[in-house]
């Protein structure tokens, strides 16, 4: 990763792990000795923000900007107050966004500040999440979140996986989903993540090695449901 300014806004389907990429982004950023704010534009899904792991963050260095009431009682969702210190920071900024196009309809309000930056929209696909099983429907969602965001798509993260049953083969079988995908869309892949349990597994590094092209990103699982937590 480059040690330029980046600004980064992560999008996809529901459930697909982009706050997880966001926060393993964030994290990466700060561990280069870079100033990083992480915005989360999550208004849709209550559950499973990043601005859930604020004080971890924090303690890593990292600005957390969170929408008004998250992680409270209150169901209303609301934009955060110091929403606009992201266009006049000189930090890397990452923004997590809501899930498909009613998550992404709040990027349409920044727009013209948004036509300002050099940004990089990553669009965040996991093949075994329901409605992006088969790259026409990922297709069909990438381009709702672009006509509700008015922002295009820069490249692809394949974020593919199981939860804690993801293996080698969860990856591998989802390698020709991630090119039809990249095909249709005339997008790059920029990354393939990989958890890291699975990195350290027999015979996995090689396997990495011999796909090297799948550009391998491999992350801390972060983002777990309550029941989760104790797998």
């Amino acid at each position: 990763m480059s040690l330029e300014r980046k600004f980064y806004i992560i999008c996809g389907h529901y459930g697909c792990g982009k706050s997880n990429f966001s926060m393993n982004l964030a994290i990466e950023r700060a561990r280069m000795g870079r100033k990083v704010m992480l915005l989360d534009l999550d208004l849709v899904n209550p559950y499973f923000l990043s601005s859930g792991y604020k004080e971890m963050l924090e303690e890593m260095g990292i600005e957390v900007i969170a929408p008004l009431y998250a992680n409270t009682n209150v169901e209303t969702p609301a934009l955060p107050m110091n929403l606009n210190l992201v266009f006049e920071t000189d930090a890397d900024v990452i923004m997590d966004v809501g899930g498909d196009d009613a998550g992404s309809v709040v990027l349409g309000r920044y727009f013209n500040q948004l036509s300002n930056v050099n940004y990089e929209l990553l669009y965040v696909i996991n093949h075994y999440r329901n409605l992006t099983a088969t790259a026409e429907e990922a297709v069909e969602i990438l381009r709702e979140i672009e006509a509700a965001s008015r922002c295009r798509a820069t490249g692809i993260v394949d974020n593919s996986h199981l939860k804690q049953e993801t293996v080698w083969k969860t990856k591998e079988k989802a390698f020709s989903f991630v090119d039809e995908t990249v095909a249709l869309t005339g997008l790059p892949l920029i990354a393939t993540t990989i958890p890291k349990f699975v990195a350290k597994q027999d015979g996995v590094q090689a396997l990495m090695e011999q796909n090297a092209e799948r550009k391998w990103y491999p992350v801390d699982i972060y983002v777990r449901a309550p029941w989760e937590n104790d797998l």
